[in-house]
């Protein structure tokens, strides 16, 4: 099966978030397991329905423009695998693009409320962004952050990656699915918003599936 990232959505923004005492409130949530993503086949699909009403719903602000995407991306790798290069909240850089650097504190402990420091490279509308930790579910196979400061232009913009392992006529592969809530900068419309963060959730799930198929196909050829 071919590696393609899929999409469902939306946007993007930045700066800090709205004070601590400024009620916020919601509309309707996202239904991202209503739409069918493209890469996937109608099998995995509703196999992965339950999982994306879960871990990938938004309520999306009702004050606020808003947008949301789901992306998914197929890997043949067995998911522990993936999950392996995925839980390493401190060393995004091993399967994301744009990331120069990543640093973390001395006392880092990889756990939810830790927090990582990015540098993104040149070329992008960002500079910096500072990440919480807000999700990580060995089990389950769950990984969530906020992006809670920097210069960038990803207000308010927080993800969900989840991954999903499949098993058929001897064959394991695994989909990872990756979505996203943010605002819509004014002056942007939401599909300025979706292409420009779509693009970059796809090219790190395609770098995902790059870097775990790298590895399994080293250790295989060391066997």
């Amino acid at each position: 099966m071919e590696e393609e990232t899929h999409t469902h959505t939306n946007t993007n923004h930045a700066t800090p978030e709205p004070e601590p005492d400024t009620p916020i409130h919601f509309s309707d949530p996202t239904h991202h397991d209503l739409a069918f993503p493209a890469g996937l086949t109608q099998e995995e699909f509703e196999t992965l329905k339950p999982s994306i009403a879960k871990h990938h719903t938004y309520p999306l602000s009702a004050t606020r423009r808003q947008c949301s995407s789901l992306l998914a991306q197929r890997i043949h790798a067995p998911p522990h695998a993936v999950w392996s290069i995925l839980r390493r909240f401190d060393k995004p850089q091993s399967y994301k693009h744009f990331i120069k650097s990543c640093h973390v504190s001395e006392d880092f402990q990889l756990a939810v409320g830790c927090t990582r420091y990015v540098d993104v490279i040149s070329g992008l509308p960002a500079n910096t962004s500072t990440e919480r930790l807000d999700v990580l579910d060995d089990d389950r196979h769950v990984i969530g952050f906020t992006i809670v400061g920097g210069e960038h232009r990803l207000r308010n913009y927080r993800s969900v990656t989840s991954v999903h392992g499949f098993e058929h006529d001897g064959k394991i592969w695994t989909v990872v699915l990756e979505s996203y809530v943010v605002d819509v900068p004014e002056g942007n419309t939401e599909e300025d918003t979706r292409l420009f963060s779509d693009t970059v959730v796809k090219l790190n799930l395609q770098k995902l599936a790059s870097v775990t198929e790298g590895k399994i196909t080293d250790g295989d050829a060391r066997k």
